[in-house]
C-alpha cells in the first residue's frame, strides 16, 4: 500500500469523524455558555469516565484541528475547566498538533510532492530560505495566528520543511495561547462573557512574541548585507 493511499484512507475516516461532529451539532452545544451552565454534569461524568473523555476530548480536537471546524477555542476553555491547565494544554496540544500533521502530510503527498517537482528550478531561492529559516517563519506564524491554523499546515506541506521541525514548531508555537486559554477555563467561574478572555493587550503579546521569532533571521540578513557593502 502507497503512502498516498494510506493518507487517502485516513483521510476518509478523519472525513467522517468530521461529519458526526458537524451533523450531531457538537461544535454549537459547547458553547460557551452551555458548558458554564451545565459544569457540574460534564465534570461529574469526566470523574466517572475519565480515560473515555480524555480519548473523546483529544478525538474532537484532532478533528477540529484538522478540517478547521469552529470550536476550538471553546474546546480549549472546557479542557482548562474539565482537567486542569496543565493537563488540558498536554491534551489540546496532542490533538491540535496530530491534526496538524494529517493536514501537513494530505497536503504534502497530495499536492507538495508534484508542485515541488514540477516548479523545482523556480523553487530553489524559496526552498533554500525555508531550508535555512522555515522553522522560524512557521513559530511566528504559529504565535500571531496568521494565517489560520488549517491553513499554515497546508502550506507547509507544499514546502519542504521536514515532518520533525513541523511538528516542534506547531507544538511549541501553540502552546502560550493554549496554557492562557487553559487557564481561563481553570478559572471558569470568575468569567462572565467570552470576550473577558481576549484584550488588546494579550494580542498584542502574542504577536510581540512571533516577532521576536524572526529577529535572527533579520539579524543575518543584516549581516549578510553589511558585509557585502
Amino acid at each position: 500500500m502507497s503512502n498516498r493511499t494510506i493518507i487517502l484512507f485516513l483521510l476518509l475516516i478523519v472525513l467522517m469523524l468530521a461529519a458526526a461532529v458537524h451533523f450531531t451539532r457538537l461544535p454549537s452545544y459547547i458553547t460557551f455558555e452551555d458548558f458554564q451552565n451545565n459544569s457540574a454534569f460534564f465534570k461529574r461524568y469526566v470523574a466517572d469516565n475519565y480515560f473515555l473523555t480524555v480519548l473523546f476530548y483529544i478525538g474532537i480536537y484532532f478533528v477540529v484541528a484538522a478540517f478547521s471546524i469552529p470550536g476550538a477555542f471553546v474546546l480549549t476553555i472546557a479542557g482548562g475547566f474539565l482537567f486542569g491547565t496543565v493537563i488540558a494544554t498536554v491534551y489540546v496540544l496532542a490533538g491540535a498538533t496530530a491534526g496538524a500533521i494529517l493536514a501537513f502530510l494530505t497536503s504534502r503527498y497530495l499536492l507538495g510532492n508534484y508542485i515541488q517537482k514540477r516548479y523545482e528550478k523556480e523553487l530553489l531561492g524559496f526552498n533554500k530560505e525555508i531550508n535555512d529559516n522555515g522553522k522560524n517563519y512557521i513559530l511566528m506564524l504559529r504565535f500571531i495566528s496568521i494565517p489560520p491554523f488549517f491553513l499554515l499546515n497546508i502550506i507547509a506541506g507544499l514546502t519542504k520543511i521536514d515532518l520533525k521541525t513541523f511538528i516542534w514548531t506547531t507544538a511549541l508555537g501553540i502552546l502560550p495561547a493554549t496554557l492562557i486559554y487553559s487557564n481561563a477555563g481553570n478559572n471558569l467561574s470568575r468569567i462572565e462573557e467570552p470576550g473577558d478572555l481576549l484584550s488588546i493587550r494579550l494580542l498584542a503579546g502574542f504577536v510581540l512574541l512571533g516577532l521576536l521569532t524572526v529577529l535572527p533571521v533579520l539579524a543575518k540578513k543584516f549581516m549578510r548585507v553589511k558585509k557585502a557593502v
